[in-house]
């Protein structure tokens, strides 16, 4: 029995430590629980105080807060998962995060930035290289939303709807379009897609087959941003970025709409999220007959982005878009009412790989590799038009357009017969970037922070399909530097710089300030938040490929014109460079209800590239024989060198930016804007040099720039008016956009020289407003039938308007298409 007693004392001790252990380990894990924290503030930094932060996770509120009088906050959950916070306080819009990852033990810095009921004011980093909230930057930046993107097939129309930006497109879908921003040429945008730079070589991008599968939003810097982005940030920066999974189930969505002219698209996705995982996979088909003989286009579209957060603090993430598309070239239609068989194919690959560590609340490290890789075919594949032996233009035999008569926006017309095709062609354009990135920022304090980085690239390009072009290699690297802050959260201001070198012409530097004070803090009242805003900032930009490749000056070395390299004093390809100055103030009325921004831009162009044109090759050539100078003529056009580059024009834009915005009740937003652009060629090599190039084309006495603008006109393509204007709502169950965008005349050129059925210039027309004004309708909405299905339409081109496109190209006339969206996942379902 004494045994049996000890043996029962022993095990009730043991029983007692080990129930005193597992309540001390209890009590160890509740104080260890993972803690989210952070601060709520507004747009301008100011401390937001009895905010209600709720902690979500698996469609469930697993802790709440109110924010401090110093806006802080701090919430705690012993469980390990993914996690969002959504934050409601008075006059302000809900905020809802995007989702992360926490860990049991883990402790997690949040910060919250509330935007006012109202108005929509975005996080913006295009401008800044850091996210920052849109009212303490001076930088001119709009962001398209997802509900302005969700029901357009591509970004041509979006791009329309801001200030200071002229879309072009020379055709109908999935022709070449082109970006004008503030009066900057069309290679003047570096365009990023997830913080890889997605051009080609020398910035140029066309956005034409461009699909928005996969692109939640597209952020819009107007402005210089060399010093952060290097060359080709010159007159703005489009940043798009791809969505991720933020469900904790595999949520499915599909959609398939059909319409006029056989257009028919669908779409699937596939997102979710798994532990500390995050996904998201999508693939779209679009395809249409567009309006015009040989002008079929479909495009492909594959989209994937992974999110693995090895832990709190530090993830990692992949994200791929890859676009194949084909579409038919008819070339200018209203000038030869033939259409050319020809047609272009684009393959596009764009892939980033970031790593993202928060070290410290107030450091943050990112280093990230990027990868493009373009390749673009164009041939052609038959002649068309009226063959005859003997094209002057051609040097041969060739086919010409019937005969047409051409008339101006101007009122001026000629008629007569283009040559449209002179021999069978195949070209293939490459373009190839890696790129490979590291991005450091730090907060000193709550009022000042830097940012630091290094940039490195290796550039390939060619165009194997001509003989007389070779492959290219550039590599450049650069080393942005910035400093940003604020008094008192009412002076914000932002400096930087870098230093850039580039294999095709050396150092570089690009300077840039911002400055943004606020003369009345935002608050209710009628006037309701009033500040000023200061901008200034240099760039570059490196030349195309077929600029680089077509250098007037490498071609006349080649071809031992030394004297006409003196006479003319032409040097080597160089940089186009930019210099802005930008001054405005921002004013919003009724306790932030609307907000009223104008603004004064100056912008400076020097070193642009012209074109000289195959037909005064000869006159700069004087030690060839006329043999030799028409075989040499032979050989540049059997190589499609049609054009010879130089930098000799210099020109100014300048203008002024108009926006206003504003809700009316929680479902409807309402925004519009006006520019005016005062644009005007300064110097032009066409004007320099008459005597040696002979006279200037002329159209009943008036100088005509066939290639480019003469001394004094407006740059092509630039319109001196502009505007837009957005209606959007969004309910529970119904969704509507209705959008316009509206442009006056602009210069152009019908690019006829040489072009008539004699080789004469009769083809020429007067420069000046050439282009047609334009007012572009659409309309589109969505309503949901049931929780897992909607119906949709998107109605374009209301007025049927035939002269968006430049002269030459007609429009896509009104087009409709409807569709169904299907959603499959847990709780899409009654």
């Amino acid at each position: 029995m004494p045994t049996l007693d000890f043996l029962r004392i022993v095990l009730l001790r043991l029983l007692r430590r080990a129930a005193a252990t597992i309540i001390l380990l209890l009590f160890a894990s509740a104080s260890h629980a993972a803690s989210i924290r952070g601060v709520v503030t507004d747009g301008t930094g100011a401390k937001v105080s009895g905010a209600i932060v709720s902690l979500v996770s698996n469609g469930a509120v697993v802790a709440s807060a109110v924010s401090a009088s110093d806006g802080s906050f701090e919430l705690s959950t012993g469980v390990a998962g993914r996690f969002f916070l959504v934050v409601s306080a008075g006059s302000f819009r809900q905020l809802q995060t995007t989702g992360f990852y926490a860990g049991a033990f883990d402790s997690v810095e949040r910060n919250l930035v509330l935007e006012p009921a109202w108005v929509r004011q975005s996080i913006v980093v295009a401008a800044t290289g850091v996210p920052t909230p849109q009212p303490e930057t001076s930088a001119a930046t709009t962001v398209l939303s997802p509900l302005d993107l969700g029901l357009r097939t591509d970004l041509v129309s979006a791009l329309r709807l801001m200030p200071g930006a002229q879309v072009v497109q020379e055709g109908q879908m999935g022709a070449q379009t082109s970006l004008f921003v503030r009066g900057g040429a069309s290679d003047d945008n570096e365009v990023l897609f997830d913080g890889v730079n997605a051009g080609d070589l020398g910035s140029q991008f066309d956005f034409g087959p461009l699909s928005t599968t996969a692109v939640e939003s597209a952020e819009v810097y107007r402005g210089p941003d060399s010093s952060l982005y290097g060359a080709g940030a010159d007159s703005s920066v489009v940043s798009l970025t791809t969505p991720r999974g933020t469900t904790s189930f595999p949520s499915l969505l599909f959609e398939g709409d059909a319409g006029s002219l056989f257009t028919s698209r669908e779409q699937f996705e596939a997102a979710g999220t798994r532990r500390k995982l995050d996904y998201l996979g999508a693939f779209s088909w679009l395809q249409t007959a567009n309006d015009l003989p040989n002008d079929e286009y479909h495009v492909a579209t594959t989209a994937a982005n992974l999110g693995w957060a090895l832990s709190s603090s530090t993830q990692i993430r992949a994200t791929l878009h890859y676009g194949v598309s084909a579409t038919g070239v008819p070339n200018a239609w209203d000038f030869y009412h033939v259409a050319d068989n020809s047609t272009e194919k684009d393959q596009n690959i764009y892939f980033s790989g970031a790593l993202n560590n928060q070290m410290t609340p107030g450091i943050h490290n990112a280093i990230r590799y990027g990868l493009t890789r373009k390749r673009e075919q164009v041939t052609l594949w038959k002649l068309s038009g009226n063959y005859q032996n003997d094209v002057p233009y051609c040097y041969g035999p060739g086919t010409l357009g019937n005969t047409v008569t051409i008339t101006g926006a101007n009122g001026y017309s000629a008629t007569g017969q283009a040559v449209l095709d002179c021999s069978l062609f195949a070209a293939q354009y490459v373009s190839n970037r890696d790129q490979i990135g590291y991005q450091g920022d730090i907060s000193f304090t709550q009022h000042i922070g830097a940012l630091a980085g290094y940039q490195y690239e290796d550039e390939r390009g060619a165009e194997p399909g001509s003989t007389y072009y070779s492959p290219v290699e550039r590599i450049n690297s650069y080393i942005p530097l910035a400093l940003h802050g604020d008094f008192k959260n009412r002076f914000f201001y932002t400096l930087g710089g870098s230093l850039e070198h580039y294999s095709l012409f050396g150092f570089q530097t690009s300077p840039r300030a911002g400055l943004n004070y606020y003369i009345l803090r935002p608050r209710t009242g009628v006037f309701s938040g009033t500040r000023i805003l200061f901008n200034f900032g240099e760039a570059i930009r490196e030349p195309k490929l077929t600029d680089q490749d077509d250098s007037l000056y490498t071609f006349l070395v080649k071809n031992g014109a030394q004297s006409t390299i003196q006479t003319l004093n032409i040097s080597p390809l160089a940089a186009p460079t930019m210099r802005t100055y930008e001054g405005g103030f921002e004013q919003a009325f009724l306790s932030q209800h609307i907000t009223f921004r104008t603004s004064y831009f100056h912008n400076e162009f020097g070193k642009e590239i012209e074109y000289v044109g195959l037909d005064l090759i000869p006159q700069l050539l004087p030690n060839l024989t006329p043999a030799q100078q028409k075989q040499l003529e032979q050989i540049l056009q059997a190589n499609f060198a049609y054009e010879l580059t130089i930098n000799s024009e210099a020109f100014r834009a300048q203008g002024i930016e108009a926006s206003v915005e504003g809700g009316i009740g929680p479902n409807i937003f309402l925004r519009g804007g006006y520019t005016y652009l005062d644009a005007v060629v300064q110097r032009s090599f066409t004007n320099d040099d008459q005597a040696l190039l002979g006279p200037i084309p002329t159209f009943e006495g008036i100088p005509v720039g066939p290639y480019s603008p003469l001394e004094g006109a407006r740059p092509f393509r630039r319109a001196p008016h502009t505007g837009y204007f957005t209606a959007t709502y969004a309910g529970k169950r119904i969704t509507g956009v209705f959008t316009s965008a509206f442009a006056s005349r602009s210069d152009d050129s019908t690019y006829l020289a040489g072009e008539d059925a004699t080789g004469g210039n009769s083809l020429l027309l007067p420069n000046r407003n050439l282009d047609f004004g334009y007012a572009k309708l659409d309309l589109g909405g969505s309503f949901q039938l049931r929780s897992w299905v909607d119906i949709y339409a998107q109605a374009e081109n209301l007025t049927n308007n035939q002269h968006i496109a430049p002269i030459g190209y007609p429009s896509l006339p009104f087009t409709l298409r409807t569709g169904l969206r299907l959603r499959w996942g847990p709780g899409s379902r009654h």
